[in-house]
């Protein structure tokens, strides 16, 4: 059989059939980043669970404590961690997926395949780390006597969402930074800025209801709050904020995937 490689300027469903095709390919590429995570490392899995544990400590501590920043009725603890828990797998997500190109270049400038699964498996390979880490929220629910919500299912598709914006921004940074390598200095600062910009440390009740529309164009903003309502109750579900994040969640992904797409074709010559 004869494979010819060209060039097309209309994405085409056989596109979509070719990302199926090299299914494996994807596969073994998240086991890899998985084991490449935690190669001779002290304590292994439990990453997961120091890095938003600690981080939760931290903001109880002079958030919680100190600058007394509501917290919706809600314990700050678990009210801070059932936000840092789909924050920390985003921001690690979107970190791994914008450096994945440039630290795969002997791969891409030998083999050819859809570049798009290899930031893909970067997004993918987090959730091992998130499902770790909801074992604690689970136990904090357990100690502070908060009990299952019936909304708890939405957690599934919420984390959905989650993985389809931290894809999206993906491959919008990690097709830029093959272009442009400085990208990869901007992105801790963009992280650290969309955190402060989203309701994980903070209510988004404090937010005025004038300017609530323009919190939920934040597309983390609507995610994060409908995950805190599915987990913990005690509020009902936004689903205005929650509706216009995803429309954003929706064209910050499709907008990233073309982009990328149109740039794939120079990434073997510049990377």
């Amino acid at each position: 059989m004869r494979i010819v490689i060209t060039s097309k300027h209309k994405f085409t469903l056989s596109e979509l059939a070719s990302l199926w095709h090299y299914r494996e390919l994807g596969s073994f590429l998240v086991k890899r980043d998985i084991k490449v995570r935690y190669k001779q490392t002290a304590l292994g899995g439990l990453w997961a669970i120091i890095q938003p544990f600690f981080t939760m400590v931290v903001f109880s501590l002079f958030f919680g404590k100190m600058a007394k920043v509501p917290s919706d009725g809600v314990p700050y603890p678990v009210f801070v961690y059932a936000g840092l828990l789909p924050w920390t797998y985003f921001s690690g997500a979107l970190t791994a997926a914008s450096e994945s190109m440039v630290g795969n270049a002997n791969l891409i400038t030998k083999v050819y395949f859809p570049r798009a699964i290899v930031p893909a498996a970067a997004v993918l390979s987090g959730l091992l780390d998130f499902l770790v880490a909801s074992t604690v929220l689970a136990g904090m629910m357990l100690y502070f006597h908060i009990g299952l919500n019936p909304l708890l299912p939405l957690v599934i598709p919420l984390t959905g969402l989650t993985v389809l914006c931290a894809a999206g921004a993906g491959f919008w940074l990690s097709a830029l930074n093959v272009e442009y390598r400085d990208i990869r200095y901007t992105i801790p600062f963009v992280i650290q800025l969309w955190l402060f910009s989203s309701p994980v440390i903070y209510p988004s009740s404090i937010v005025p209801a004038r300017y609530q529309w323009a919190l939920a164009l934040n597309p983390m903003a609507g995610v994060l709050k409908a995950f805190r309502a599915a987990v913990l109750g005690g509020q009902a579900l936004d689903w205005r904020a929650l509706g216009i994040s995803s429309g954003v969640i929706l064209l910050l992904f499709v907008s990233g995937f073309l982009y990328f797409r149109r740039m794939e074709r120079t990434f073997a010559d510049v990377i």
